[in-house]
């Protein structure tokens, strides 16, 4: 279950206490918070707990219903897009597993804070034999280096905090008690900044990931 509180001039969006994934009444509550989070502007904190920050899309649904495919795959990308644009601050506490599109909803704010000591943060594509769809390809190579996507996107490999950090997956990393505070505290100075502005920055600045993840999802898609 979710859950949207206010802490220390922050918004905490809870993604939840299992495995966090991408089913449709999870997505429609994320999205309900996010329209709270919009009418009354401050920054946003994404964080869970228990062993998972998210592992991803709903397999079991993608997989009993392929003909749906495409509805479900541009509910998944339409998620990403209002995360990557949202008109304020935002930054993800990853305090367990970030696997998949967990990983991309992560990649999605403008931080990333990682726990250290538990957790891995994969995109496990390569291994799992599902190619990235356009729109998330463009959404994780708009926020790392060529020679991190590559790292990341083609090896499957897991990244602890550190090697995260490392590879620039991630801007930082804190020990689980502390995780929060440090995110909200990272972000909590840039309350006020003009929500139409601030919008309008990164509509442009990420405009290429957002036309492909904005784009008609087809059945076909391998996502």
């Amino acid at each position: 279950m979710t859950e949207l509180t206010q802490r220390d001039g922050a918004y905490v969006l809870h993604l939840g206490t299992d495995e966090n994934r991408f089913t449709l009444d999870w997505i429609q509550q994320v999205h309900a918070h996010l329209d709270e989070v919009v009418d009354a502007p401050a920054p946003l904190v994404t964080t869970a707990s228990g062993k998972f920050y998210s592992n991803g899309l709903d397999l079991e649904r993608v997989l009993a219903n392929g003909d749906r495919m495409g509805e479900y795959i541009g509910r998944v990308h339409e998620l990403f897009a209002r995360v990557l644009t949202l008109p304020v601050p935002t930054i993800a506490a990853i305090s367990g597993h970030a696997f998949g599109a967990g990983a991309m909803l992560a990649m999605a704010h403008d931080w990333r804070l990682m726990r250290s000591g538990r957790g891995y943060f994969c995109f496990p594509e390569v291994d799992i034999k599902i190619p990235f769809t356009p729109g998330m390809a463009a959404l994780i190579q708009a926020k790392i280096t060529p020679q991190s996507a590559i790292l990341a996107m083609s090896t499957g490999q897991r990244f602890d905090a550190a090697a995260a950090a490392a590879a620039g997956l991630v801007d930082g990393t804190a020990d689980e008690s502390a995780l929060l505070a440090t995110a909200i505290a990272r972000i909590a100075p840039l309350a006020g900044k003009d929500t139409a502005t601030l919008a309008a920055i990164k509509s442009t600045m990420f405009a290429g990931a957002i036309e492909h993840l904005r784009a008609p999802a087809h059945a076909g898609d391998p996502r």
